[in-house]
């Protein structure tokens, strides 16, 4: 399993003002489809291919404007005038680094086009959903979600661990397909992606601030690396299971 995303610690003390994104864009060349033969996606709106469609939820993007630079301008629930970070971005890897809270995050993020693998990488909520999409990935992504739980239930998005459940049943579905040998043959190899907290911040303590009262910014950014922490860790564990 090829899982990016990580975590490290800093000796120095900072402040609000020196949380920063960085952000890298860099030509490769397109690596094949021997790399990854499936690309798992959890996380919030960035990554969220139609999830929230089929969701009772206000957080939506399933009507114009939205899709309008689309094939065939048609809004499909992702939060874009077009493809989002997971299928979009062709032969360009899109790195970005965020530091807070004596804490560094790597994100990587790596087009479906660009691996080979496919144009498009469908919602796992997608009721079109085939079969053999299964092989090559899903999205568990769902728009307004977080590392906090609070936060999903603010937008009534599904909360990432219970993507994770989604992920159990995926795996199930996909061994119906490919076996059990297959199936852990394919999922030792995915690529596993997390995109998640922004909303956490802006939203959740920023916006609603429904929990100011209860931490400071930097007990608040502690709170959600723990939660990233023990996200990855039942990942893993349900990736041996």
């Amino acid at each position: 399993m090829k899982l990016y995303s990580s975590s490290s610690s800093s000796s120095s003390s900072i402040f609000l003002s020196s949380l920063f994104v960085f952000i890298l864009f860099r030509n490769v060349e397109a690596v094949g489809n021997n790399a990854f033969p499936a690309v798992i996606m959890f996380g919030d709106s960035i990554v969220d291919t139609g999830n929230n469609n089929n969701l009772n939820s206000p957080t939506k993007s399933n009507f114009p404007p939205y899709g309008r630079d689309f094939m065939g301008g048609v809004p499909t629930g992702r939060f874009s005038n077009g493809k989002v970070p997971s299928d979009f971005l062709g032969l360009t890897t899109f790195f970005i680094l965020i530091s807070f809270n004596f804490y560094s995050f790597f994100f990587f993020f790596f087009s479906v086009e660009e691996l080979g693998i496919k144009e498009l990488l469908p919602a796992y909520l997608d009721p079109n959903l085939k079969p053999e999409d299964l092989l090559t990935g899903v999205s568990f992504a769902s728009g307004g979600s977080g590392y906090d739980p609070a936060t999903a239930k603010l937008e009534v998005a599904t909360p990432l661990f219970n993507q994770l459940q989604q992920f159990q049943e995926y795996k199930e579905k996909l061994k119906v397909i490919a076996g059990e040998e297959g199936t852990n043959t394919i999922l030792s190899k995915s690529l596993f992606v997390v995109v998640a907290s922004s909303n956490d911040i802006a939203n959740t303590y920023f916006n609603f601030r429904i929990r100011e009262f209860q931490f400071n910014l930097f007990t608040y950014t502690d709170l959600l690396v723990g939660s990233a922490s023990t996200f990855l860790q039942v990942l893993t564990l349900f990736m041996i299971l």
